[in-house]
């Protein structure tokens, strides 16, 4: 047990210096400060409170130290390694891929794009520039490629699992244009999470040495290296149940985060084949951002209101409707016995009778249920069910793509008329369908 103390002594070191950066902490600024925006969205288009933004924001911190702590301990395992040069290489590669793209805001991405320099640096060995060129040219031929696609890999392979865990509940309701001008109704998927990630060091002299061989063995002597990561997830869907699409999304995002790992174990095992698994990173994740796209504007919009009977968009936490177990997606087709076409024939309806009511509810499969329930004095005049849009709303969202992590901005703006009136934007950009991003702080 003699490797054990230099382990403890830099684990604690890691932990401080994690501890006291401001990196860290400003991530979970920001996470908190696009959770109190997506509040402020929901009053704006609902003018109700659906999630709460210091929940959401501590699920996403608690959610975030459990990626840490997996990806740490599996990476310490590998043996995937980070130097310095490695973390500088990595910010200028993301930088420049920024100019080009906002969305290539991604470790993938960067590391992808450095694995096929390195590949074209090292079939031009005997081109030796000087000055500050030379020596970019040596820290991107010194890299351990296989190491940072690993880390790559691990990182979407956590946020599969992230994703699964915690996206139906993060789910935000949205009201947006189609392709015809008329309003839909649609799921907004808005992750972000700050990761403490822990990260071996190689170094030389009085370095810890690891108690059994790693496959991506760097060297004789290692130190632990604090890494704040910001790992951030956004779709935006009109053609699914937010539960379908996480479990889509999340899918996906294993089987690329598995492919990319066996490539890169492969690559470190064989180095020629780096060059194909740095762009199996590219394409691959290129492949899931258009094909989620193109899957979702080759499906008829879910949430619109079929001839008979209003489609529910979500429903309010802890209210009536919830109570009663009425689930977006399905159907309100009578109410008291009454056949509704309107929200406020349903209004009209609940009325009949203000101290009961009965429901029957056209499921997701088209099958009718039936509920009843005493309305009580003081409770939401719809049960607490957000209707799909009927073209009268004030207030819709414009999707742009032009902002950070690719993005998607969301912006608020007046529907009365028939004419537009852009509001104030009430929503922090989130990633574009599909898309997922990570950035080290």
């Amino acid at each position: 047990m003699e490797w054990a103390w230099p382990w403890l002594t830099t684990l604690g070191e890691a932990l401080l210096q994690l501890f006291i950066q401001p990196f860290y902490y400003i991530a979970v600024i920001l996470v908190a400060l696009v959770y109190h925006r997506q509040l402020l969205q929901e009053r704006k288009l609902f003018h109700v409170r659906l999630q709460s933004s210091i929940t959401q924001t501590i699920r996403t911190v608690l959610g975030g130290i459990l990626l840490g702590v997996i990806v740490s301990i599996v990476s310490l395992f590998l043996g995937a390694h980070l130097t310095l040069s490695s973390v500088i290489c990595i910010w200028v590669a993301t930088i420049l891929l920024a100019l080009f793209r906002i969305r290539y805001l991604c470790f993938a991405y960067a590391a992808a794009l450095l694995g096929v320099v390195q590949f074209g640096l090292n079939l031009a060995s005997n081109w030796q520039p000087s000055g500050w060129l030379g020596s970019s040219t040596d820290a991107i031929r010194a890299l351990d490629m296989p190491a940072l696609l690993v880390l790559a890999a691990l990182l979407h392979l956590g946020e599969a699992m992230l994703l699964r865990m915690q996206g139906v509940a993060m789910a935000s309701p949205l009201l947006f244009e189609g392709k015809r001008g008329k309003l839909v109704g649609g799921y907004q998927l808005l992750h972000f999470w700050p990761i403490p990630l822990l990260i071996l060091v190689p170094v030389t002299g009085s370095g810890a040495e690891l108690a059994w061989n790693p496959l991506m063995n760097a060297g004789n002597g290692y130190m632990l290296a604090a890494l704040p990561i910001m790992l951030g997830f956004g779709e935006v869907t009109q053609s699914m149940l937010p539960g379908q699409k996480v479990q889509i999304s999340a899918k996906r995002l294993l089987i690329y985060g598995t492919s990319l790992l066996g490539l890169s174990l492969l690559a470190a095992w064989w180095s020629p084949f780096m060059v194909v698994a740095a762009l199996a990173a590219f394409i691959g994740h290129e492949l899931l951002v258009w094909y989620s796209s193109f899957e979702e504007q080759h499906r008829s919009p879910l949430f619109v209101h079929p001839e008979h009977g209003l489609k529910v968009l979500g429903v309010i936490p802890d209210s009536p409707a919830a109570e009663l177990g009425i689930e977006a997606g399905e159907t309100i087709y009578k109410a008291n016995g009454v056949m509704v076409h309107s929200p406020e024939e349903l209004h009209r309806a609940l009325r009949m009778n203000s101290a009961f009511c009965k429901l029957e509810v056209r499921n997701h499969q088209g099958e009718s249920k039936f509920m009843q329930r005493a309305i009580y004095e003081g409770e939401h005049h719809q049960l607490g069910i957000i209707m799909a849009p009927d073209n009268h709303e004030a207030w819709a969202v414009q999707l742009r793509q032009h902002s950070l992590f690719h993005i998607l901005s969301l912006k608020i703006f007046a529907r009365r008329k028939g004419q537009r009136s852009e509001g104030a934007p009430l929503a922090l950009p989130a990633p574009t369908t599909g898309e997922s991003s990570s950035v080290e702080m």
